[in-house]
C-alpha cells in the first residue's frame, strides 16, 4: 500500500490515492514550531489525496523505511530529513498517515540520509 501510495503522489494521480486510501483517513502532520504551517489534520480521502498530490514533488526523495516496526516513508534531501511518515494500514487500505516534520523531532531521532 505504501509503495502504491507513493508511485500515485509522484505521478499525481489522485484516482490512485483515493483507491489506496480508506475513505475516513487521518492525515496527522506535526511541524512543530519551526515549520508550524506543516501542522495539521486532515480527514477523509479525498483531503488527504489533495495533500499527496500537493506534496508528491517531494516524494522522488523519499525511500520506504521502517517506523517502529510498521511501514514508513523517509523524506530527505541533501542528505538532510525533511520527514518521516508512518502507515497504518487495516484491511488493504491507508487507515492513518503520522508525519513528523519538526526539524526538532527529525535531528533528535539521528536518522541518516
Amino acid at each position: 500500500m505504501v509503495d502504491a501510495f507513493l508511485a500515485a503522489a509522484r505521478e499525481g494521480d489522485f484516482d490512485a490515492l483515493i483507491a489506496v486510501l480508506h475513505p475516513d483517513v487521518v492525515l496527522r502532520s506535526d511541524g512543530g514550531t519551526a515549520r508550524a504551517r506543516h501542522t495539521t489534520v486532515l480527514t477523509g480521502a479525498p483531503d488527504v489525496a489533495a495533500q499527496a498530490t500537493t506534496f508528491g514533488r517531494l516524494f522522488p526523495y523519499a525511500r520506504p523505511v521502517l517506523v517502529n516496526g510498521a511501514a514508513g516513508v523517509l523524506v530527505s534531501a541533501g542528505g538532510r530529513p525533511l520527514s518521516v511518515m508512518a502507515f497504518t494500514v487495516t484491511g488493504g487500505r491507508i487507515v492513518a498517515v503520522d508525519v513528523i516534520a519538526d526539524p526538532h523531532q527529525l535531528a533528535a531521532l539521528g536518522l541518516d540520509d
